[in-house]
């Protein structure tokens, strides 16, 4: 009898300890001060956040991807990702996108592509300029239009909007993206179990986007545990966390220059 006793408090405790270590970092999110459970969605802020130059100021062509926390309580857990191109002489960004109201892919024409994502500021995680963009334009628009899950959202575990962003970027050679930890649903493969990572500097295995383990250059070790992202980042030194996301040096921002010959590799936070 007391073994049966021990045996189960044993299991009681693990199962509390896998609970905080996958949940203590949203509960952490959610106690602070940059999660807003209280906005409306209509009135919540879409500044620009003057990532992205004004069409009319920039004559290259540009490709950048960004990230910003999801709305409400669903930013203590992830972000959401786009992806954001424009033409060379065009005075317009295409950014393609998925949401949760559409459920389908979505392409807009902006004129600011980095405004704020419902009161939660942008991260730009790529950048291209020149003729190293002209070169990734006509890809992604292709590849955004072959998404083959267009017509189905799921929060968690996917596929969602960073399934896309993810997917779209993969089938894009040389378009490198460096994701945060907290895009949920990056991981979520929908061409098998096994993929070349969105950084191009690694790869992964995943199954069903729930459990699975990443290892690259640029994102360093990763491991997938229900949708939710542990890690450690050599590149920029960091510890990953659900929820939290990087604690350390800010990542990468990977992309090339518009005189195509310098490499864009800055860190942002």
């Amino acid at each position: 009898m007391k073994r049966w006793l021990f045996a189960g408090f044993r299991s009681l405790v693990v199962m509390g300890a896998i609970g905080i270590l996958l949940l203590g970092g949203p509960l952490v999110m959610l106690a602070g001060p940059s999660i807003d459970l209280d906005s409306h969605w209509s009135t919540a802020d879409r500044s620009t956040a003057g990532l992205a130059p004004l069409p009319e100021q920039a004559r290259e062509a540009i490709v950048q991807v960004y990230a910003a926390r999801a709305f409400n309580w669903r930013g203590a857990f992830g972000v959401h990702t786009w992806i954001a191109t424009k033409s060379q002489d065009a005075t317009f960004y295409h950014v393609y996108e998925v949401t949760r109201w559409r459920g389908a892919v979505h392409t807009s024409r902006q004129r600011n592509p980095d405004r704020a994502w419902y009161g939660n500021p942008p991260q730009l995680l790529a950048d291209y300029r020149g003729a190293a963009a002209t070169q990734l334009i006509a890809s992604i628009a292709e590849a955004a239009a072959a998404y083959p899950r267009a017509g189905e959202y799921r929060i968690w575990p996917g596929p969602n909007s960073n399934t896309f962003t993810a997917w779209v970027i993969r089938q894009v050679p040389g378009l490198r993206v460096h994701f945060p930890p907290t895009a949920i649903g990056k991981d979520y493969l929908l061409d098998g179990w096994t993929a070349e990572t969105p950084s191009e500097s690694g790869y992964q295995i995943s199954l069903a986007g729930l459990f699975g383990i990443l290892v690259a250059g640029d994102e360093g070790i990763e491991v997938n545990l229900l949708g939710l992202v542990f890690g450690i980042d050599y590149a920029a030194p960091a510890l990953k966390l659900p929820g939290i996301g990087r604690l350390g040096v800010g990542a990468s921002v990977l992309g090339r220059s518009a005189d195509d010959e310098r490499p864009v590799i800055a860190l942002t936070r």
